[in-house]
């Protein structure tokens, strides 16, 4: 007689960039495979950040009827386990080296990937160096359409920067595709990877 298998258990995965809901569903089967990951898509959560300079209570209400969980401080009241996709990329990060340097297109972004270095350096009871890099005008090029101008802007951020530290944290998933193929002399950390990783990792446990 054979035993039926469990049936798969739902990972939603909620995005504000469309191009990058493929990608991480990729991935999410190649690691997870146990796991039937779904998309939630609203980009408009990173507009109105982006045109507003900062996170507004409506977008984190919005936020909260998706996740039940807006900011870390309130992850123990969601019913399921809540991750940030970045989390793995920090933690890995602060195992590299000392001195971070950190790059984004948005300053939205930056602050809080800053942050979560902060903490994740402390829990590991580690002393270290942020050195942060905002590529301006880089987004706005990839938000229309040119692709080619954003990716040389970027590259040549990361080269710069890398001559300053030990390892270097792309702060959004979208930056992976510009700096792809390149030859770092130090590692270059992205979320979408590591990040599903730690998931996998946490899951298991």
């Amino acid at each position: 007689m054979s035993i039926p298998s469990a049936p798969a258990r739902n990972l939603a995965f909620i995005h504000t960039v469309s191009g990058l809901v493929s990608e991480f569903e990729g991935l999410a089967k190649q690691h997870l495979p146990d796991w039937k990951p779904f998309a939630v898509l609203d980009e408009s959560l990173l507009r109105d950040t982006i045109e507003r300079g900062s996170l507004s209570d409506l977008t984190i209400r919005r936020l909260a009827i998706y996740t039940w969980s807006a900011v870390d401080a309130v992850a123990p009241l969601c019913p399921v386990p809540l991750f940030r996709i970045d989390e793995g990329m920090a933690k890995a990060a602060v195992e590299h080296g000392n001195r971070i340097g950190v790059m984004a297109t948005l300053s939205t972004t930056l602050v809080p990937t800053m942050d979560l270095l902060k903490r994740q350096a402390h829990e590991a009871g580690k002393d270290v160096m942020i050195d942060d890099v905002l590529v301006q005008g880089a987004f706005q090029l990839l938000a229309g359409g040119d692709v080619e101008t954003h990716n040389a802007q970027l590259r040549q951020a990361l080269e710069e920067l890398s001559q300053k530290v030990d390892v270097i944290v792309l702060a959004q998933a979208s930056m992976a595709r510009a700096v792809r193929g390149m030859t770092h002399c130090i590692p270059v950390l992205t979320s979408p990877v590591f990040g599903i990783e730690n998931v996998k990792r946490r899951l298991e446990q």
